[in-house]
């Protein structure tokens, strides 16, 4: 999916792997480019480079943004986010290309059918008709593009919509215009977070996506690796560490070390005031992951069939490093619980290992999925 930089909807047909591996993308049709990922609190990017059969990592990092520059994904001050943008350029390696996300908080997900066979126009035309009782903003105020997920006989084709307000993808824009990066796209973090973390394939069950930030928590369904939904709710991973500070007397680097080594698994199995303080966000937590799974996956058509039945839980984003999380939330919601692996389309690791370590990766994949769309895959 992708929204051009001049706001209209455009795309590019990516040959097939094996094409691709014999006859290289040319750089004037697909520039290099760097992932960058923007937050509330910082910007993460990411420059991946050919290196074998993969991938490796160029360069990455993170840099804070000024408090209140972002709120709830939204741009308030274009320039200082412009001039922090300027300061991640010079990190590029001479990159002056980027594709970016824009946060889910306002973003309008829905799946629907089209006939097979119909041009991209009388696609986005259909999808135009859709608005009414789905988007409350009319379609000129929208920028707006869409994925195929699947081909159903006599169905023609399943598709996922993703509508974004138009005056919030210019705003995007003209703050990566600021620093002189020009942005190839703009999509949705759950699709670039599925491109990383999603193998796409016909047999991969449907997955609920859960990225446990620190202020936020996302949650995605995804169907052959493509988002169906999207919601966010108020619940991140910040306010643990304010309890453990609080409670135990740690200092922010401290707190953050006691959730990712003793977590929800208490040394010697004695219950601590520590241990209480993560009980209550993870709770919490559980209890969204449980009321979006069983959601999804009870939900029948009229001939009582399933129509989505989840067959996996993914987490990723930086709080989800609690140790013993995931099997907290498997015990809770009866459901099968990973981390994700943001590297299984970038690197083999017999061939290569990257700078990032597994805990460390997870917060980056956003900005790994985005760096992922010049690459072929």
């Amino acid at each position: 999916m992708e929204f051009s930089a001049s706001g209209l909807s455009s795309g590019v047909t990516v040959a097939s792997r094996a094409l691709t591996n014999w006859f290289p993308t040319p750089t004037l049709i697909f520039p290099r480019s760097a992932g960058i990922d923007i937050s509330d609190a910082s910007i993460k990017w990411i420059v991946l480079a050919k290196s074998g059969s993969g991938y490796r990592v160029e360069t990455y990092g993170e840099e804070p943004i000024p408090e209140g520059v972002v709120v709830n994904g939204m741009i308030k001050n274009v320039e200082a986010l412009g001039q922090t943008l300027n300061k991640v350029k010079k990190y590029l390696g001479g990159i002056e290309y980027a594709h970016t996300a824009l946060p889910e908080e306002a973003a309008y997900v829905f799946e629907m059918h089209v006939p097979e066979g119909i041009s991209r126009e009388e696609v986005l035309h259909m999808i135009e008709f859709e608005f009414d009782g789905r988007v409350p903003i009319a379609p000129a105020a929208a920028a707006f593009d869409f994925d195929v997920i699947q081909h159903h006989d006599g169905l023609g084709e399943e598709i996922s919509v993703i509508v974004f307000p138009r005056e919030l993808a210019e705003i995007y824009v003209s703050a990566f215009n600021v620093a002189g990066i020009t942005l190839l796209s703009l999509e949705v973090e759950a699709r670039s977070i599925a491109r990383a973390v999603s193998s796409g394939a016909e047999d991969e069950p449907i997955t609920l996506l859960v990225d446990f930030g620190r202020a936020r928590t996302g949650f995605a369904l995804l169907k052959r690796g493509i988002p169906i939904f999207t919601s966010t709710v108020e619940i991140g991973g910040d306010g643990i560490n304010r309890v453990l500070m609080d409670k135990l007397s740690l200092s922010a680097a401290d707190a953050v070390v006691f959730k990712n080594e003793q977590g929800l698994r208490p040394s010697d199995g004695i219950k601590s005031s520590g241990l209480d303080a993560i009980i209550g966000s993870a709770s919490a937590l559980a209890d969204e992951i449980a009321r979006h799974y069983h959601y999804w996956d009870t939900r029948r058509n009229e001939h009582g069939d399933r129509m989505t039945p989840v067959g996996q839980i993914i987490l990723v984003g930086g709080s989800s490093n609690i140790n013993g999380l995931t099997d907290y939330i498997t015990g809770r919601v009866h459901a099968p619980t990973a981390d994700g692996d943001i590297w299984r389309h970038v690197c083999n690791f017999d061939e290569y290992i990257p700078p990032i370590n597994r805990r460390m990766s997870l917060q980056y994949a956003t900005a790994v999925g985005l760096a992922l769309r010049s690459l072929p895959l």
